[in-house]
């Protein structure tokens, strides 16, 4: 019987995760346009399985789209942990992987990644409709062969995530939701 090989529940439940992702989307500027078009009939992003959701803790693909200034980046972290696991986040647009034309703005995060865990970088200035699906499939596959752990590493690796936050925010940072880590709920 199956129930004694534990990767076969675990296959089951990655194919049923990557059948229903919920969605929160946090946009800033130009990052948010090409985002609704996704959603709409033309490109019909449901068909694979995405769905808005309302909250973080309905949400388990949190997409990042624009550059992101030190005032929203404590607004992600916080987004971030209030949502359960297993999350993946999309980083979309050259804002968040590199600063994009902000690059040189003492204002601007150039690497997302440090201060929270990325899944799947869409490239380009803003991303099309086409390449934001194509990173959604990419995430599909990742999570059906179960690579997409970006929670498990940020809580393996929490205190370096923190080190990094507090680096940029100062010590007047929000306070943690890390008791989902210590045993919590």
């Amino acid at each position: 019987m199956c129930t004694d090989n534990p990767g076969v529940w675990e296959y089951i439940a990655n194919w049923a995760r990557k059948h229903s992702i919920w969605v929160l989307a946090y946009g800033t500027g130009c990052g948010a346009i090409e985002l609704p078009p996704t959603m709409t009939s033309r490109y019909d992003a449901e068909r694979f399985g995405l769905r808005g959701a309302a909250t973080p803790r309905q949400a388990d693909l949190l997409i990042i789209s624009g550059y992101l200034a030190t005032k929203s980046l404590k607004r992600v972290i916080r987004t971030y942990e209030q949502m359960y696991d297993p999350k993946y986040v999309m980083a979309l647009g050259s804002c968040t992987i590199n600063g994009g034309m902000y690059w040189d703005s003492y204002n601007t995060i150039k690497k997302l990644d440090l201060y929270i865990p990325v899944d799947v970088y869409v490239a380009g200035c803003m991303p099309r409709p086409e390449a934001i699906i194509q990173g959604i499939i990419s995430l599909q596959k990742r999570i059906e062969e179960g690579k997409a752990e970006g929670a498990k590493k940020y809580r393996e690796n929490i205190e370096w995530y923190k080190k990094n936050q507090r680096e940029v925010l100062g010590d007047d940072f929000l306070p943690d939701y890390t008791w989902n880590f210590e045993g919590g709920i």
